[in-house]
């Protein structure tokens, strides 16, 4: 489906539409979507890299990451993505960015859950 929706948004962005107008670099909406898309990818950044840390090398097992965002929610690194596509739905204003948005949180959100979930029975705090 990322195939898909990629096609489809880039298809939108350099045929389908009517196109920009000059002053759509500087409009509220695009600046707005630009800085919450970056927003997005420093929380994914940061998560993933808090992930990455974890494990030393040669280390076996399963942690529990702390700090950060990881404070108030299980999967940042999703959280992160799922603001990424926002602000590219927002900066884009278009249909197709809109779907991904939606699309990315529909199959985010349960993962999510799951892996919640799956912390609770792992790790008693």
């Amino acid at each position: 489906m990322a195939i898909v929706f990629t096609y489809l948004n880039a298809r939108w962005l350099y045929t389908l539409s009517d196109g920009y107008r000059p002053g759509w670099l500087t409009d509220p909406r695009f600046l707005l979507g630009v800085a919450l898309f970056w927003v997005g990818f420093i929380i994914n950044y940061r998560a993933d890299r808090t992930l990455a840390k974890l494990r030393k090398p040669g280390g076996t097992g399963y942690q529990l990451p702390r700090g950060g965002l990881y404070a108030f929610i299980s999967c940042p690194s999703y959280f992160g993505e799922i603001i990424e596509r926002a602000g590219f739905a927002l900066a884009a204003w278009s249909i197709p960015g809109l779907s991904f948005a939606i699309w990315s949180a529909a199959n985010l959100a349960p993962r999510a859950i799951t892996h919640h979930n799956g912390y609770r029975e792992k790790f008693a705090d």
